[in-house]
C-alpha cells in the first residue's frame, strides 16, 4: 500500500511539472474544467473478497456428508470478477480540487473456501461456497488534479462512502439443510467504506475519457452473529 502511494504521488507530480511547457496547439476541451459541473457515467470490472478474522475457541458448525459428520479446520477467501455501473457528479471547489458524487450499482461475488475434517481426523473434505453481492454504493470523493499536459492530465482520489447489500436479506435465511455451512455465512446489509485511488485523464475531441484504479476499503463486521 505504501509503494502505491508512492507511484501515485510520483505519477502526480510528473505531470504537474511536465504541464509547465504545455503547448496550446491542438488542445482538445480546452475550457471543460471551467465549468463549475459537468457529469458523466462509469463502467467499472472489480473484485471484491473478504477479509477473515478467526476467533480463538469458537464453535464452527458442523456439516454432514453422507454419513460422516465433519468439522471446519480451515477457511479461506477468494475474490471472483464482478462489474459495476454508475453516475458521475462532479463539482468545482478550486482550480485543482474538485468534490465527485458516483452513486452506482455494483455486481459482485467472492467465495469460501472450506476444509472439512471429521472427529477422528482420518478424512478430510473440500467445500466451496460462493457469495454474491448486489451492492449499491453511495460514495462521496475528493479529487485532486494536475494541470494538463496537451490532452492527458492525471489525478488523485481520497474519499469514502456507504453501500447496501440488496442481497443480504437472502443470504441472512437460514436453509435448514443438512449443511450447516450454508447457513454459517449470513451478512448485514449496511456498511460504511473508505477509499483511495488514482486516473489518468485523456481529452479527446467531444469527450473526456479517464482510467481509474481504486481500493474501496469496508469497516465493519459483516456477519451477522
Amino acid at each position: 500500500m505504501k509503494h502505491l502511494l508512492y507511484i501515485l504521488t510520483f505519477t502526480l507530480i510528473y505531470f504537474q511539472a511536465l504541464s509547465q511547457h504545455q503547448e496550446e496547439s491542438g488542445v482538445n476541451l480546452r475550457n471543460f474544467y471551467k465549468n463549475k459541473m459537468h457529469f458523466g457515467f462509469a463502467l467499472a470490472y472489480n473484485k471484491t473478497d473478504f477479509r477473515i478474522h478467526t476467533v480463538k475457541n469458537s464453535a464452527f458448525p458442523d456439516t454432514v456428508i453422507g454419513d460422516v459428520t465433519y468439522g471446519v479446520k480451515s477457511i479461506y477467501t477468494k475474490s471472483d470478477p464482478g462489474f459495476a455501473l454508475g453516475i458521475i457528479s462532479d463539482f468545482r471547489l478550486h482550480q485543482y480540487l474538485r468534490i465527485r458524487v458516483t452513486p452506482n450499482i455494483s455486481f459482485a461475488s467472492r467465495s469460501l473456501d472450506y476444509t472439512l475434517q471429521n472427529a477422528k481426523r482420518d478424512s478430510t473434505k473440500e467445500y466451496k461456497k460462493s457469495v454474491e453481492s448486489t451492492f449499491i454504493i453511495l460514495p462521496v470523493e475528493l479529487k485532486l488534479q494536475s494541470k494538463r499536459l496537451d490532452n492527458f492530465g492525471a489525478y488523485i482520489i481520497v474519499g469514502g462512502g456507504y453501500t447496501l447489500d440488496l442481497a443480504s436479506k437472502k443470504k441472512s435465511q437460514a436453509t435448514g439443510g443438512a449443511n450447516q455451512l450454508d447457513d454459517a455465512v449470513q451478512l448485514k446489509r449496511d456498511d460504511y467504506y473508505y477509499s483511495g485511488g488514482a486516473g489518468v485523464d485523456f481529452y479527446l475531441k467531444y469527450f473526456k475519457l479517464a482510467l481509474e484504479l481504486k481500493i474501496l476499503q469496508g469497516t465493519k463486521n459483516l456477519i451477522q452473529p
